[in-house]
């Protein structure tokens, strides 16, 4: 998967995370409302077409890299990133 390609559209109280693959025109997406240094992540969503490839969690790991670098904290309202939480402890800190 080395060729997957992350990129983050920063809208202020919006943005997203989005995959793109090189042999797909489908788009990998994460999305979230921000409220501060809070960002509420709503959605993880990976065509089927892209599926399997381990692309939402390359999309929650851009996620947590840029929480980090930027002291933001995160409420996981999407399943999949509630669930990714619970799988690493190690990001609780992150945790709004």
């Amino acid at each position: 998967m080395d060729a997957l390609a992350i990129t983050h559209l920063d809208h202020g109280a919006e943005g997203e995370y989005h995959a793109r693959v090189p042999d797909s025109s489908a788009l990998g997406r994460l999305t979230y409302v921000r409220r501060g240094q809070v960002l509420t992540i709503e959605h993880t969503l990976v065509p089927t077409e892209i599926g399997g490839r381990g692309i939402a969690g390359k999309l929650v790991e851009a996620l947590i890299a840029d929480a980090r670098a930027h002291d933001w904290k995160i409420v996981p309202e999407c399943s999949y990133v509630a669930a990714a939480f619970k799988r690493h402890p190690e990001w609780a800190d992150l945790l709004a």
